[in-house]
């Protein structure tokens, strides 16, 4: 038998670079090791599918943040914890989310990483690009990023490495109650 859990969102926002896919896959692989029921949202793949009409306009990304929420409600309604990785520059949209879910259901985590680290983080080559003027409307260059002022935690991923983001983030949910204080080993050895 699995062990059970009941859905959950954690929306991790950010700059581009400043480490969300990276502690989102983290955070995944700790829980499905758990046996728990974990899926991340990866702002890319969802640019590559379920929003791929989508262009980079302030409406555009409006309405990218809020499919990702729709989706994200509909996978915690069937019980799974949902690791939203998406830039998400506007605070709006954010708030927007949030009140689609219920009291304890949405945690709202800021990846915070100064511009100058994600630039030289930058393996895509995408803040040169913005930088060379190929790339309109890039988050953090020409369009901007509000960064959350009341978010649920923040990971501090220009100083602290991915494992300890990740060991702060499941320190959180469990005090938070979203995540099971112990997992039954009977339950995970079915």
């Amino acid at each position: 038998m699995k062990a059970r859990n009941m859905g959950t969102v954690v929306w991790l926002t950010g700059l581009s670079g400043a480490g969300k896919s990276t502690v989102a896959a983290s955070l995944e692989r700790y829980l499905t090791g758990l046996g728990l029921r974990a899926y991340v949202l990866d702002g890319d793949k969802l640019r590559a599918g379920l929003c791929s009409d989508l262009g980079f306009s302030d409406s555009d990304r409006q309405e990218n943040i809020r499919r990702a929420g729709e989706a994200a409600r509909m996978l915690v309604d069937a019980g799974v914890i949902v690791i939203a990785a998406l830039i998400s520059p506007f605070s709006s949209d954010r708030a927007g989310v949030r009140q689609r879910f219920g009291a304890g259901e949405f945690h709202e985590v800021y990846c915070a990483c100064p511009l100058a680290v994600c630039e030289r983080r930058d393996v895509k080559g995408l803040y040169r690009a913005a930088r060379a003027g190929r790339i309109p409307l890039f988050t953090g260059i020409t369009s901007p990023y509000e960064a959350p002022t009341d978010a649920d935690l923040v990971l501090h991923t220009a100083v602290e490495t991915a494992e300890e983001s990740t060991a702060r983030l499941i320190a959180f949910l469990r005090a938070r109650g979203a995540l099971p204080m112990a997992i039954d080993a009977a339950a995970l050895a079915g």
